[in-house]
């Protein structure tokens, strides 16, 4: 287990919080009728259990005792349609509260998905994917819970509380007196050892994440280990941290093992008060009775349940507390980039793009576009090259406004490009990464991810300009293949082919191909090569090279590095001129000529 998953179960210690429950139980208002519907049930289900043992005492004093079998029979009657009625009303409530919770739950999921479109990229640069994904599935799913289940069990425990101390207020009021006092200090020790359990259980699975997260360190990295003869003290390590979670489970262990038998204590005190006082006054006229006696025990005994149910609902509800403060704070994010109330959308953005003394940095101080400026004709194909960390993904980010410069302006169309809607820029940008994106599906299918309307036909077109067509039909089932999860059926090639492909079909205004060739062989680079072609012709492009041999086609060629353009020419100008791209070139050149010679030996 990762160190991002130990940093989960530290999160787990929030208290609790009466805004956070409120906003939970919020979640349930459109739908107060199934909770009323569900409570009512649990209501008649609980009176229902009261009243069963209400009967067994007049079963005992009225008909046992005295041996009338006629009121034996009516008593029997009574109770098989008190059982009749239970099972309609467990049954009502199951339902209604399993219902609730996954229309509570899809509620929430679906709230968190259509939020998750509306945040800027820069969120989900800056949040762990695992993080989101816990939001969306396990959060929500604790929340759905708590406000069904935790509500049912809490709503249960209160009425059977509540019922049985009624009926045995009716039986003897001054023996419910003696309970009445007991049962806030069997609630007070339940709440307390539940409480104390849950923290010990949470620092049991921290303990464990990261021991496991030492197993995993070591079996993976058992070469090293061994190389600087490393045993010893990983032994000691493990060795500290094993002795660590021992210690904790057994805490946890320690407090569970006394948890029941306390509260049985607590309850065997109140079990012996009620035999003592009411044994005194079985001769005494208006005294309890056996059958009464016998009643009293038993709601005592149905009181316990109970009890410990509200204790562990409460420690739970501080758990689900810690999950819903995690989902409200993804659902109250803010996009970082959100379009103005007049922006428009001008129909195209064909024309020339002009950064105009543009500045990015992705944290103060610490600059990657310093007064970059840059002005790109309609139909022009630029090439960007430099090392790593220079800024070209960030220019090209910026075009499509995954970011908004902290100072300049872009413009598109004429236009300061934050006049326009995202949608109108980013829908007409085509963007083919380093390592395409597939989703799960068909080939035809991945292809009309870039126009969810395209026919058959079109999409048969736009593989074959972009040279995928090829391949695909010597597959078994052609366009009707399967490219598995994230495409992993398919060589990284095919998939590259896949993804200018539905470049192709999405007919962008404004291509960008960011590296997409350099996880690839020469032969397969040189058939993507052919495919950028086609599907650049045309079109203002962006390509941002690893390997320059993809690149000598390109109107111009900027060289990047620490966010400035520091040359820029055609292919040929910038070798004549022999400065950066010429050192970078024939650098590469070398690689390839030695590469070449030593496949030959």
């Amino acid at each position: 287990m990762s160190n991002y998953e130990t940093f989960q179960e530290e999160e787990f210690s929030t208290k609790f919080n009466g805004q956070v429950v409120l906003r939970i139980l919020a979640q349930v208002k459109p739908y107060w009728y199934w909770v009323l519907g569900f409570v009512i049930m649990i209501a008649g289900t609980s009176v229902l259990d009261a009243g069963f043992t209400y009967l067994g005492k007049q079963i005992i004093d009225e008909a046992i005792s005295v041996g009338d079998t006629a009121r034996l029979q009516e008593f029997a009657l009574l109770y098989g349609g008190m059982a009749l009625l239970q099972s309609v009303t467990v049954f009502g409530f199951i339902y209604l509260a399993g219902v609730l919770g996954e229309r509570v739950q899809y509620d929430l999921r679906r709230k968190l998905f259509n939020h998750l479109q509306t945040l800027s990229f820069s969120y989900f640069n800056e949040t762990p994917l695992g993080w989101i994904m816990s939001r969306v599935t396990s959060d929500s799913r604790r929340i759905a819970e708590l406000v069904t289940w935790g509500l049912v069990d809490s709503t249960w425990a209160i009425f059977n509380i509540s019922t049985s101390l009624i009926f045995m207020s009716i039986i003897n009021w001054r023996l419910a007196s003696i309970v009445l006092l007991i049962v806030p200090i069997m609630l007070g020790v339940a709440v307390w050892f539940k409480t104390h359990i849950l923290v010990e259980y949470r620092r049991v699975r921290k303990l464990s994440s990261e021991l496991t997260g030492i197993y995993s360190e070591n079996i993976s990295g058992v070469r090293v280990v061994k190389a600087l003869v490393r045993e010893r003290r990983n032994l000691v390590e493990f060795s500290e941290k094993s002795s660590t979670l021992y210690q904790a489970a057994y805490r946890a262990a320690w407090l569970s093992a006394l948890f029941l038998p306390l509260v049985q204590i607590i309850g065997s005190l109140a079990v012996g008060a009620v035999i003592w006082y009411g044994g005194l006054q079985i001769n005494t006229q208006g005294a309890l009775t056996i059958g009464g006696i016998q009643a009293f025990l038993s709601y005592l005994t149905f009181m316990l349940w109970p009890i410990q149910d509200l204790a562990r609902v409460y420690a739970e509800m501080q758990h689900s507390v810690a999950s819903a403060e995690r989902v409200f704070s993804l659902i109250d994010a803010q996009p970082e980039i959100v379009d103005r109330e007049d922006a428009i959308d001008p129909g195209t953005l064909r024309g020339d793009i002009i950064f105009d003394d543009v500045s990015f940095y992705y944290e103060e101080g610490d600059p990657v576009l310093e007064h970059f400026n840059l002005q790109v004709a309609e139909g022009e194909r630029i090439a960007i090259v430099g090392p790593t960390g220079g800024g070209k993904t960030t220019i090209v980010n910026l075009l499509a406004r995954f970011f908004e410069p902290r100072q300049g302006v872009i413009r598109l169309v004429g236009r300061d490009y934050t006049e326009l809607t995202q949608h109108a820029i980013q829908s007409r940008i085509g963007i083919v990464l380093q390592t395409p994106h597939l989703f799960s599906g068909t080939i035809r299918d991945n292809i009309r991810y870039g126009r969810l309307d395209a026919t058959d036909e079109e999409v048969l077109q736009a593989a074959q300009i972009a040279k995928a067509h090829e391949f695909i039909i010597e597959l078994e089932n052609g366009y009707a293949e399967e490219v598995g999860e994230g495409g992993g059926l398919l060589s990284v090639g095919q998939k590259q082919l896949l993804s200018l492909a539905r470049a192709v079909l999405a007919d962008p205004d404004i291509l960008i191909m960011d590296e997409a060739t350099s996880s690839v062989d020469t032969l397969t680079e040189a058939l993507i090569q052919a495919g950028m072609e086609a599907v650049m012709r045309g079109r203002t492009s962006f390509v941002i090279a690893h390997r320059l041999s993809t690149i000598k086609n390109a109107d111009r060629i900027l060289v990047i590095e620490a966010g400035k353009i520091i040359e820029m020419g055609n292919h040929q100008e910038l070798l004549r001129a022999h400065g950066h791209y010429y050192d970078l070139y024939t650098r590469q050149f070398r690689q390839t000529l030695e590469h070449q010679y030593k496949s030959r030996q």
